[in-house]
C-alpha cells in the first residue's frame, strides 16, 4: 500500500562555529593553496543544511529502514527485530516513519525513500504469544519505540508524539487493534562519562546519564520504574560505540523506563515547552 503524508516538520542541522569559520577563512585569503584546500574541506563538513521532513504511514516498503533502526536500539539483545518490524507494519494505523520531503534529482542518495526515524506503540499484553512474557491482561503494557538517526534534530519528536497520541485515541474510539495501555515501556539510548572521577570526600561517583534523544529525559522523570544496563560489549562502533561529547569519552547504555499512561499529558506539556523554545 502507498504511504500517505500525515504531518510535516522542518529540521535544521547546523554547526555553531560555521559563521566564525567562514569569517576566518575570508580574512586569510592570502594563505597558500594547501591551507585553502583544507579550509574548503572543513567548510563542507560544517555546512549548514536545511532538511524538510515528512511523516508517513508505515508501509511494507519501510521494512528495511524500520528494522535497521530497531537494530541500533537493541544491538545484540535477543529480540527478533524482523518479527517486530512485521508487527509494526501490520499495525500501521498507529505510528509514523520520517522521510525527507523532497529529494533533489541530483542527490547522491541511493534510496530516496530512506527512513530517517519512526515512532509507534506495540501493545505487549495483546501480543503476549509473540515473544513476550507480560501476561497481566488487567493492566496492559505498550512498548513505546521512538527511533531516529542521531543527526535528525529533536524538534521532529514533538509532532510525531502528538500524532501518535491522536492515533491511539482514535484506535480506542473505533475499536481498532492496540487497545488502551495502562503503562508504556520505553528503552532509550543513553551514555555517561567513561572516566567518572570519585568525589574528593569519598563515596561512589554520581551516575549522570545523557539521553541520545534528549526529549526522552521527560519520560524518565515521570517513570515509576527505571534502570540502566551497559551495552559496551554489544555496541557496534558504527551504531553506538565510542561516543564523545565535547571530547569527553562516553560509555553506551540502555535505560529502561515504565511510565503510567495517565502521565502522558504532563510529558506532552513538557515536550511542547522544551521543543518550541
Amino acid at each position: 500500500m502507498a504511504s500517505s503524508a500525515k504531518r510535516r516538520a522542518v529540521g535544521l542541522a547546523e554547526n555553531p562555529e560555521e559563521r566564525q569559520n567562514s569569517s576566518d577563512e575570508n580574512s586569510e585569503a592570502d594563505a597558500d593553496s594547501g591551507e585553502e584546500d583544507s579550509d574548503a574541506s572543513e567548510e563542507e563538513i560544517n555546512e549548514e543544511v536545511m532538511v524538510d521532513f515528512e511523516a508517513h504511514t508505515i508501509s511494507v516498503n519501510d521494512f528495511n529502514g524500520v528494522k535497521r533502526l530497531l537494530q541500533q536500539l537493541f544491538l545484540k539483545a535477543h529480540v527478533n527485530t524482523s518479527e517486530m518490524t512485521d508487527l509494526i507494519i501490520q499495525q500501521n494505523h498507529v505510528g509514523s516513519v520520517i522521510k525527507q520531503a523532497e529529494v533533489p534529482d541530483d542527490s547522491d542518495d541511493d534510496d530516496p525513500d530512506e527512513v530517517f526515524g519512526f515512532i509507534t506503540l506495540l501493545n505487549l499484553t495483546e501480543r503476549k504469544d509473540v515473544q513476550c512474557i507480560l501476561n497481566d491482561s488487567s493492566k496492559p503494557v505498550g512498548l513505546l519505540v521512538s527511533e531516529r538517526f542521531i543527526n535528525v534534530p529533536p524538534q521532529i519528536a514533538l509532532p510525531l508524539h502528538k500524532q501518535l497520541q491522536e492515533e491511539l485515541a482514535d484506535a480506542q474510539r473505533t475499536n481498532k487493534p492496540s487497545e488502551k495501555c495502562h503503562y508504556c515501556l520505553m528503552i532509550s539510548k543513553t551514555c555517561k562519562e567513561a572516566n567518572k572521577s570519585v568525589p574528593a570526600r569519598g563515596g561512589a561517583p554520581k551516575d549522570e546519564y545523557l539521553f541520545v534523544n534528549a526529549e526522552e529525559e521527560f519520560f524518565y522523570e515521570q517513570a515509576i520504574l527505571k534502570f540502566h544496563y551497559s551495552v559496551q560489549e554489544d555496541a557496534d562502533t558504527c551504531l553506538s560505540g565510542r561516543w564523545s561529547f565535547e571530547d569527553v569519552p562516553m560509555k553506551p547504555f540502555r535505560t529502561v523506563m515504565l511510565i503510567p499512561a495517565d502521565r502522558m499529558p504532563a510529558i506532552m506539556t513538557k515536550l511542547t515547552e522544551y521543543l518550541t523554545v
